[in-house]
């Protein structure tokens, strides 16, 4: 093992936190209109939940609350964004402008399978003992 993976697990905390962050953003553009430059909610249920999944998501993930769901959630959510808003303009996401969909569902996806990681309130309220888990 090198030097560096005794890092890993800081460094995925901050990026789960600036991930988290950057797409709860998205939402509060279209909830509370901050930051400014958003283009308000979109029209319809369905636009309504994406926002609301996008702020509290984001911040579910960022903070490291129920992050599993929280992840499987957005990355549901990106990918329905991508063939609903992106996929009729091209097949490459790079000409189709779907990039930040595509990043945000993979990346939902990866926190997904690796879990909260130990700096995470997931971690810290739902620990485990291992007087209460048992080998086999």
């Amino acid at each position: 093992m090198n030097g560096l993976s005794r890092f890993a697990p800081a460094v995925f905390c901050i990026m789960r936190l600036v991930v988290g962050l950057l797409f709860a953003c998205h939402g509060g553009q279209k909830i509370l209109g901050f930051p400014p430059g958003g283009h308000g909610m979109p029209p319809g249920a369905m636009g309504a939940l994406s926002a609301w999944i996008e702020l509290g998501g984001g911040f579910l993930i960022a903070f490291g609350l129920l992050t599993r769901i929280a992840a499987l959630l957005a990355a549901g959510e990106m990918a329905v964004a991508y063939f609903m808003v992106h996929a009729h303009g091209g097949f490459f996401p790079i000409v189709n402008r779907g990039e930040p969909a595509v990043l945000y569902c993979f990346v939902f996806l990866f926190i997904l399978f690796h879990g909260p990681g130990p700096y995470a309130l997931d971690s810290l309220l739902f620990r485990r003992t291992a007087a209460t888990t048992t080998t086999m």
